[in-house]
């Protein structure tokens, strides 16, 4: 049967931060399965300032859903955007530590300014988890003078980045990260941590104390000129049905 035009299936374009590869996959597949015939969505996912970037060079997205509100917001002010953006879900970020490092959250700290021990971020400006990294290393001065500078000299940005390697197809970039020896310990979102703890069960997820630990909030918006069905994926994310799924997968409430 040849399908008519007003029975066509929408096709909804969906830039997401990486954090949120498995969590929004199933929301976009529970998505079109309460849709039926008029949606289908397509996923992009990556940092989201290269995304933020390369839907401001044309790229055609509907919906960008990113690991921060500041990208969003950009879109929102250079008039891309159709509607205000909303938040929709939060992160906040833990320490995932290689076999054989013995940290905990009372030594973290130390354990980071130890010449010897390799700590790795993703890359800021290009993923808001290494924004939300070099913040962390700004909260730290209050507890240890010097040690935001310290932080951000020996921090290495294996992620993220225009140029960082992708890792095997399939794999948690965070666990290849760990499991080849690139760091001794990593700052990523916990609910990157998880997964990546999943896929090499040596690892270790440590908890990073409240006076140092930087709070995430994710930033949802429907882009200019999007088909109707784009706007109806926004607010099916921000749905219980949505929520449901974002927190099965270790995300905070948005709202």
């Amino acid at each position: 049967m040849v399908l008519t035009p007003s029975a066509r299936a929408d096709t909804v374009n969906l830039y997401a931060a990486g954090s949120l590869r498995a969590a929004l996959t199933e929301v976009a597949r529970a998505f079109e399965a309460e849709a039926g015939s008029k949606a289908r969505v397509e996923t992009t996912f990556g940092a989201s300032g290269l995304l933020r970037e390369r839907i401001e060079k044309g790229e055609l997205a509907h919906v960008f859903a990113s690991a921060d509100t500041g990208h969003p917001k950009r879109l929102g002010e250079r008039g891309l955007t159709s509607a205000p953006m909303r938040v929709f879900a939060r992160n906040e970020l833990c320490a995932l530590v290689r076999q054989g490092l013995d940290v905990t959250p009372g030594t973290l700290l130390d354990a980071m300014l130890d010449p010897k021990v390799r700590v790795g971020t993703s890359t800021p400006k290009a993923d808001p988890s290494g924004d939300y990294a070099f913040a962390l290393f700004g909260k730290a001065e209050a507890l240890k003078p010097g040690a935001k500078a310290k932080l951000e000299s020996k921090a290495l940005q294996l992620t993220g980045g225009p140029s960082s390697p992708k890792g095997p197809e399939g794999r948690s970039v965070y666990a290849w990260v760990m499991a080849s020896g690139q760091a001794d310990l990593f700052l990523t979102y916990c609910t990157n941590a998880v997964l990546a703890k999943k896929e090499a069960p040596e690892l270790s997820i440590v908890p990073i104390p409240k006076a140092i630990n930087v709070g995430a909030e994710y930033g949802l918006v429907v882009l200019k000129n999007a088909p109707g069905e784009a706007g109806a994926l926004a607010d099916y994310i921000l749905s219980d049905n949505g929520q449901k799924i974002l927190q099965k997968y270790g995300f905070g409430p948005g709202g």
